[in-house]
């Protein structure tokens, strides 16, 4: 400690201003808590808001809208060739962003959450220096660990500024349109954005080191989505690594190794899209009692509690699935425990979406997953060539499948593939959280006719009792 240094107390400190993180600072403010919250950015929000989930997610409805109008000329409207703005809808991206980012300084106002920019390295397990903000040291009752991940890269990559090969982060500021893109990783990331700059107009490759794209879904479900893409992007190589990338000013040469006929080839850019890794480097952990996995992530209990008892750790950085919502939820419980409620992480269902065109969502236990636990499971499934909604709004390829338990008939899992399945998901949540069985989902009345309707014929498929498919022999 520098003499004469002003130390600022605090009841929380949180590190980390994406949704983990101002979800723990928000409830602990509510909860009459002294919280302070350090990010590098300027603005609350982190990965998710300005280089993640709401940038990636307003550049794949624009991508819903332009297959929309290529398939309108089927249903009678002739609305032309469109033609793509790149400023403007780089514009448009960030209107939506700085929108969503004014509503949580206003949020972080209205709470009296201090919101500082800087970098926060702990000291102690009650000190940290604040490197870069207006204030250089705080003392604190509580700490909240929520500093994300970063992109993981593979050999011979260097993500630079105005570099040919990207992660999602360079992806999103759509400097241009290449004509030729390489997108490494079938999941989530690569999927979502390699179908935007396809539908933008550039030709695609997809590479995936795995069997097939999407493994955490089940296959019959992800059939629907991979076919699409394969109309869409010039090529897809599954069980295909990268033997080495080498950049030029004008290109990116690329050798790959696997089930490809050609495997030697040039892009204008690249997308690396491999998976994340934690941040939970040089932030001090090591002058607390705070203990990391073999893999980086921090160790916590169900209040996401570390192992040094006043500090907590949500989000990436602790590990399991590394989805926004997932760490929102655990954000609240940590502030909840520090406040001392009874509180703690014990969702029995995250729910998991894919945005491309079909969207693909599921959650609980998937069917392969049951396979590999040799645990007996009954399947049921509605196809949406039989919902009334889907062919009135043109888009009848999609798939709803309901998991359930033979014996209680307990609902274990749902997976939707097809328009707004994001949106449906939510019900399946509900249903898992509340351990509904079949009977519930069948029972339950929806509207007709609409995209959700086929969350109840699904259930109805199971006890054999639904109006539009013909029922299972049993």
């Amino acid at each position: 400690m520098v003499m004469g240094e002003f130390t600022q107390e605090a009841d929380v400190l949180v590190i980390g201003a994406g949704p983990g993180g101002y979800a723990a600072a928000f409830r602990a403010a509510d909860l009459g808590l002294d919280v302070t919250m350090v990010d590098t950015g300027d603005r609350p929000g982190g990965v998710c808001l300005f280089r993640g989930c709401i940038p990636s997610k307003t550049l794949l409805y624009v991508t819903e809208l332009l297959y929309d109008v290529g398939r309108a000329a089927d249903m009678g409207i002739s609305l032309g060739e469109p033609k793509i703005d790149l400023p403007r809808l780089r514009e448009w991206k960030k209107q939506v962003v700085d929108k969503l980012a004014g509503g949580l300084v206003e949020l972080c106002r209205s709470r009296g959450v201090q919101f500082l920019r800087g970098r926060a390295v702990f000291e102690s397990s009650s000190h940290a220096r604040l490197l870069e903000a207006e204030i250089s040291r705080i003392k604190f009752k509580h700490a909240v660990i929520a500093t994300g991940s970063h992109t993981r890269s593979i050999a011979g990559a260097e993500f630079r500024d105005g570099g040919r090969i990207m992660d999602s982060t360079g992806a999103l500021e759509l400097t241009d349109i290449p004509k030729r893109l390489l997108v490494v990783g079938g999941g989530y990331v690569g999927v979502e954005l390699g179908s935007v700059y396809a539908s933008l107009g550039s030709r695609v490759t997809m590479v995936e080191a795995g069997g097939r794209l999407m493994a955490g879904a089940d296959e019959d479900l992800t059939a629907f989505l991979i076919r699409r893409l394969s109309g869409l992007f010039e090529a897809v190589h599954v069980d295909t690594r990268i033997q080495s990338l080498r950049e030029f000013d004008d290109r990116v040469e690329v050798e790959l190794e696997g089930k490809v006929d050609q495997p030697a080839q040039s892009f204008d850019r690249v997308l690396i899209a491999v998976g994340r890794e934690p941040n939970s480097g040089g932030i001090g952990l090591e002058k607390t009692g705070v203990e990391v996995n073999e893999h980086g992530f921090i160790v916590v209990d169900e209040q996401r509690r570390t192992t040094d008892g006043k500090i907590y750790a949500v989000g990436d950085v602790a590990g399991g699935v590394m989805l926004a919502h997932k760490a929102m939820h655990e954000g609240k419980v940590a502030a909840e425990a520090i406040a001392g409620q009874k509180s703690a992480f014990d969702y029995q269902a995250i729910p998991a979406v894919v945005y491309a065109d079909p969207q693909l969502a599921w959650v609980g236990l998937t069917e392969e997953q049951a396979r590999r636990e040799n645990r007996p499971v009954k399947v049921s499934r509605f196809p949406w060539s039989a919902s009334g909604r889907a062919a009135t709004m043109g888009v009848p390829r999609g798939m709803t499948k309901v998991i359930v338990d033979p014996d209680t008939q307990r609902v274990l899992g749902v997976g939707i593939v097809g328009r707004e399945a994001g949106e449906m998901i939510a019900e399946a949540v509900l249903a898992l959280e509340m351990g509904a069985v079949a009977e519930d989902l069948a029972l339950s009345m929806h509207p007709h006719p609409t995209l959700s309707e086929s969350e109840e014929e699904a259930a109805e498929a199971f006890l054999g009792t639904s109006t539009h498919i013909l029922p299972q022999r049993r």
